[in-house]
């Protein structure tokens, strides 16, 4: 009995020492300082966003992210999750449809035969893909996408990767013509950006691989010199979505500064603002995807030098345009090495330089910033393990391809064919212009161009219009516009495209109710989701 009268009293004595050492001065001034800490990240957090981005983007900001985590939890439910596993599976169907629908006829292959096709078999298999519908971008009618440098050059790319099928760089030693002709076309494209007697590079297998490969640099430089654990870099709100993957493979908090509504071009005072100890890199484009547009290289330079950070200019679609402007006549803006403060700058070989899909070069002022860029290990059984870029072994053949459409175009042939592209660039956007219901973004200088609609007019009808005319335009969101890459096969068709154009636009506005096609119903719907994670899972799906 002694002992269980004991237990509550041992509770008791358990209860009160607890209460007073919760009640405790230091224990109080812990807490305190807890949430005077928890406090202030909140409000450092709230006044980088009012700073960088205004007060209007910082509550809409807010809004969004109050939505997206509602709608986060309303999907947890079964009920609803249901629903839109249901309209999800319908919407995949119809785009699954669509994309089939263009393979009819096609035998489908689902394991390995059980002999091996002939020669004349495959082949013929290879002609009945190659003519399966698609668009028609030989008359120059789609955007981007085919980078042709005429039939002559294919056929030349054809037989370097012939001759190199086999080849693999990884193995300089038994493939030394691979080694030589990746440094060549390296130090070719170097000289057209006016790299220093210092400058240096790699080929990867595109621009999206070269920017990784920058921003992975930047982290592991200002690491080992700086010290910075938590990286963060500093970017137009109009830079390639490749920086946002790069921001998520390798952990570098990514911000985005506006652009300035007037020239789109990305607003310095709020890079500046923006950047903290933290940042390692900062970027511009020459030009940026969405509006062909130009950033101010010389003052993210200035910015750069005074914080003691990398700049990189993303030059990928730019690639062999911009270097040829001011040579063609054109007017031009600084973007290369010349401008202090670049340390960095992605072309791709394979878009205005004609070289088959998969090679693009990524430079550096000197090879002190290239080294954080390479992987070595040492100590691995296999041996000592060194890899310039993120694969391993890569195709020798595209390597070769590259340097032979540098050698085969020559300074002069790509002088040749920026006239071309800028000038068809010119005649579509005076074309645009020179309707009243139109507007062009910004001042392009490159060989893109971007036009929106003025209201009551909805862009993406228009860009329907033209589709059903046979034009494959890129649409854009952000705002709403439609957006096309010039290549060659539009030298001869930009005239049409400006005919076209104008006959659709009337059609509309005589007619608005001839509009409301798949693009305008899709861009539609899509911003009218609050939850736009719904949108990534429709895109996964596809």
């Amino acid at each position: 009995m002694a002992n269980s009268a004991s237990k509550p009293s041992a509770l008791i004595r358990f209860t009160q020492l607890s209460s007073d050492v919760l009640d405790s001065r230091y224990l109080q001034q812990l807490k305190n300082i807890v949430f005077v800490y928890v406090l202030l990240s909140l409000w450092s957090k709230t006044y980088n966003k009012v700073l960088v981005g205004g007060p209007v983007r910082a509550f809409k900001d807010l809004k969004t992210y109050i939505i997206k985590v509602v709608f986060k939890q309303l999907r947890r439910l079964p009920s609803v999750q249901a629903k839109i596993n249901k309209a999800l599976g319908s919407t995949l169907a119809d785009m699954e449809e669509s994309m089939m629908s263009k393979e009819a006829g096609c035998e489908v292959n689902l394991t390995l035969p059980s002999k091996g096709l002939s020669e004349k078999e495959v082949m013929d298999s290879l002609h009945k893909f190659q003519t399966l519908k698609a668009a028609d971008w030989q008359s120059g009618k789609v955007s981007g996408s085919i980078y042709h440098g005429g039939e002559q050059l294919t056929r030349i790319l054809g037989e370097a990767y012939s001759i190199f099928a086999v080849a693999n760089p990884l193995h300089p030693e038994i493939f030394p013509g691979v080694r030589r002709m990746e440094a060549e076309s390296v130090a070719m494209v170097l000289s057209m950006y006016n790299a220093p007697a210092t400058g240096c590079g790699t080929m990867t297998s595109g621009g999206t691989e070269s920017i990784l490969m920058a921003c992975k640099t930047y982290r592991d430089m200002y690491k080992d010199l700086k010290g910075i654990n938590n990286p963060e870099m500093v970017v137009p709100d109009t830079i390639h979505a490749a920086f946002m993957k790069a921001a998520d493979y390798f952990k570098i908090k990514l911000i985005t500064v506006p652009i300035d509504p007037v020239t789109l071009k990305v607003d310095i005072k709020k890079v500046q603002r923006a950047i903290t100890k933290n940042t390692v890199m900062i970027a511009g484009s020459a030009v940026n995807f969405p509006h062909g547009i130009a950033d101010d290289i010389v003052e993210l330079g200035k910015l750069a030098k005074k914080y003691d950070i990398g700049l990189h200019v993303d030059c990928c679609l730019g690639s062999f345009i911009m270097p040829y402007l001011e040579r063609a006549g054109f007017p031009t803006t600084p973007f290369d090495f010349r401008v202090d403060g670049v340390t960095s700058i992605s072309c791709d070989t394979h878009k205005y330089g004609f070289a088959a899909k998969g090679s693009s070069i990524i430079m550096y002022r000197n090879p002190i910033i290239r080294k954080y860029q390479y992987f070595l290990y040492s100590q691995w059984t296999g041996g000592i393990y060194a890899s310039p870029s993120i694969a391993g072994s890569r195709p020798g053949a595209l390597i070769a391809g590259c340097w032979s459409a540098l050698m085969h175009m020559g300074d002069d042939g790509y002088l040749q064919t920026c006239k071309q592209i800028v000038g068809a660039r010119r005649i579509m956007e005076a074309g645009v212009r020179s309707i009243p219901q139109l507007h062009v973004k910004g001042e392009p200088i490159g060989p893109v161009l971007s036009f929106g609609a003025n209201e009551p007019l909805n862009i993406y009808d228009v860009g329907d219009k033209l589709s059903a005319r046979g034009w494959n335009l890129s649409a854009l969101q952000n705002p709403a516009a439609l957006h096309i890459s010039t290549t060659l096969p539009w030298v001869k068709s930009a005239d049409l495209f400006v005919s076209d154009l104008k006959e659709c636009v009337k059609e509309l506005v005589d007619n608005p109710s001839s509009g409301n096609g798949s693009t305008a119903t899709i861009y539609g719907t899509a911003a009218s989701v609050p939850d736009k994670t719904i949108i990534d899972d429709v895109a996964a799906g596809t």
